[in-house]
């Protein structure tokens, strides 16, 4: 080895010893005649120093030293003095007083130092990855991503679980996001699809006999992208045969529990709480609603319909909604200029305007409050649960605009005002999604979650009369607002799923063309079984405090699928598209 030891790894036991280290140039200090320099690795950094008068032999290879040239440095360990102790440093009781240096690589000028408390733009830092990879930040969140992996591993293994890869290069069968196509130059004119999941493969796996199965698995969705999604991500994929809903939770359960202890010394109780699609729907107008603080949202309809503000009213009239929610002790925190500003915001999200009220100790005060008499002011008061100095805020339109609203303001609300403690983890399922939602535009049912989910065995009348009240057997786990993981029971009977896809509009010829490797397998002898996939990437995000996911994958994309670092995705040489039998037709510019 070029190393005895590693930058973070000297202590006080270690003086007297003569050692080497190996690392970049982090700093670099000269003191007349006397150069201090912290060299710097993953593990940790540690200050050396060089006495040129005492070794002139190294005098110009320590004084032409730059940041990011990479050292190998021998010399003995010595205490530094208790004055001299950096606290901030693991290393920090000692120095290496460096004997003999050799240069191993020297550096261009960076365009950013990872040393830097202020970091360039995102756009740059992607582009020079490999600089950007020696932050501190951004070791110690790869570092926590190997440590879950291997914890989600050993987990599984002590339950029986067998790891089990299925393929990258599989069939196209669209449903829901757009497949990345692979041409087969072997096959004229096929194509293969990199899997969005491994959701067919684990359900024949179950058909197989192996009824515990683990991966971790990469999945490729040609969507358009957020902050907290990728074109290519890890998935923790989950199955299980011969269970139902609750035996798939508790596996989940005891895995929430062991990681959150073992990463970041959270005790979890389980089981983690349960609500149904509809109660999280009417509560906080979301399904994955951030439970670490209340501001749960009010229907004020029979309120609104009485009282003398029209655009009220009217909302009522029409089938809409008038709901509300109560910013605490915000009626002074809040100016009309942020109000406007929180206007636009839910504006966004469809709402057409946002009604607020102060609330005092005579009632509410607003440049709508004339329009309610004061038995309707204390009613809205009351139904809200306001206090004087709290800030109500209503929106009036379609159920969905108020949920998608109302949500979105109580999210930014929420830590705006700091009604949480950020470190904090609140864990939670959804349960009984709907199978179905029509899709207005295509005039057709749509499956909300994929076509294998098992309808509730309550309801699997109403897939003839009225599908639209079918509820799945589906779950989601939400972390903090975030959806941390979905599943479901699957179909393990062939005519449900053909009933299924008959709502789907996919007659049984384009059922077997597109799924009929797995509708085989269900003919033969399928035992009932489900699972759940959890996103790797999002878990780590959360458990490192991050709110953008690019954060915690070492060559992410950017938002338009770009990775700036290689240049992918780049054209390609004619060659290549002729063996592949593919001709361009781009559009004109």
């Amino acid at each position: 080895m070029l190393r005895t030891h590693t930058c973070g790894e000297l202590r006080k036991e270690h003086v007297g010893q003569q050692v080497t280290l190996c690392g970049w140039v982090d700093k670099y200090r000269d003191h007349a005649g006397i150069v201090f320099i912290d060299i710097r690795d993953r593990y940790g950094k540690t200050q050396i120093k060089f006495n040129l008068e005492d070794n002139s032999d190294i005098q110009k290879d320590a004084r032409g030293l730059r940041y990011e040239d990479v050292i190998q440095v021998t010399g003995d360990v010595v205490a530094r003095p208790d004055d001299m102790i950096n606290p901030k440093l693991s290393t920090g009781a000692i120095e290496l007083r460096v004997s003999n240096l050799n240069v191993q690589s020297k550096a261009a000028t960076p365009p950013f130092l990872p040393a830097s408390s202020e970091l360039p733009n995102e756009e740059l830092r992607l582009k020079h990855r490999v600089v950007d990879l020696r932050r501190p930040e951004l070791q110690n969140a790869l570092i926590a991503r190997h440590r879950l992996t291997k914890l989600v591993r050993d987990y599984f293994d002590r339950h029986g679980f067998l790891d089990i890869e299925t393929p990258i290069l599989g069939k196209s069968s669209p449903e829901g996001a757009r497949d990345y196509l692979v041409p087969s130059r072997v096959h004229e004119g096929c194509f293969y699809a990199l899997p969005q999941s491994p959701q067919i493969f684990k359900q024949l796996l179950m058909c197989g006999g192996f009824d515990r199965y683990m991966q971790i698995a990469r999945c490729f969705r040609d969507e358009d992208l957020r902050a907290d999604r990728q074109p290519e991500f890890t998935q923790i994929d989950v199955e299980m045969a011969f269970v139902e809903q609750n035996d798939v939770l508790e596996v989940i359960d005891g895995l929430i529990a062991d990681v959150l202890q073992k990463m970041n010394g959270i005790e979890m109780t389980t089981p983690l709480p349960r609500f149904s699609y509809a109660d999280v729907m009417e509560r906080f107008g979301s399904d994955k609603p951030d439970m670490r603080f209340g501001m749960e949202l009010n229907d004020l309809g029979d309120i609104a319909k009485e009282c003398g503000f029209g655009v009220f009213s009217k909302t009522i009239e029409s089938g809409g909604r008038v709901r509300g929610l109560v910013a605490p002790q915000a009626a002074e925190k809040y100016t009309r200029k942020m109000i406007d500003e929180l206007t636009a915001f839910v504006g966004v999200h469809g709402a057409k305007g946002l009604a607020f009220f102060r609330v005092n100790e005579s009632g509410l005060d607003s440049p709508i409050a004339k329009f309610f008499s004061d038995e309707h002011q204390q009613a809205i008061i009351e139904r809200v649960g306001a206090k004087p100095g709290d800030l109500i805020f209503c929106v009036a339109d379609k159920e969905a605009v108020t949920s998608a609203a109302l949500s979105a303001l109580r999210n930014r609300l929420g830590k705006e005002l700091e009604l949480y403690d950020p470190k904090s983890f609140s864990c939670l399922w959804v349960l009984d999604f709907p199978l179905l939602h029509f899709d207005a535009d295509e005039k057709r049912w749509v499956a909300e979650h994929h076509p294998f989910c098992y309808p509730n065995p309550d309801d699997i009348e109403l897939l003839k009369t009225d599908p639209g009240k079918v509820r799945a057997q589906s779950y989601d786990l939400v972390i903090n607002g975030y959806e941390a993981a979905s599943g479901s029971i699957r179909i393990h009977d062939s005519r449900i799923q053909q009933q299924v896809f008959d709502l789907l509009d996919i007659d049984e010829e384009e059922a077997e063309l597109r799924f009929g490797f797995l509708l085989e397998g269900l003919r033969y002898g399928a035992p009932p079984h489900g699972g759940v996939a959890l996103g790797l990437d999002r878990w780590v995000m959360l458990m490192c405090g991050y709110d953008n996911i690019r954060d915690v994958i070492a060559f992410p994309k950017t938002q338009k699928a770009s990775d700036l670092l290689s240049g992918a995705p780049s054209e390609v040489e004619e060659k290549q598209l002729k063996e592949l039998h593919i001709q361009l037709d781009l559009p004109n510019e």
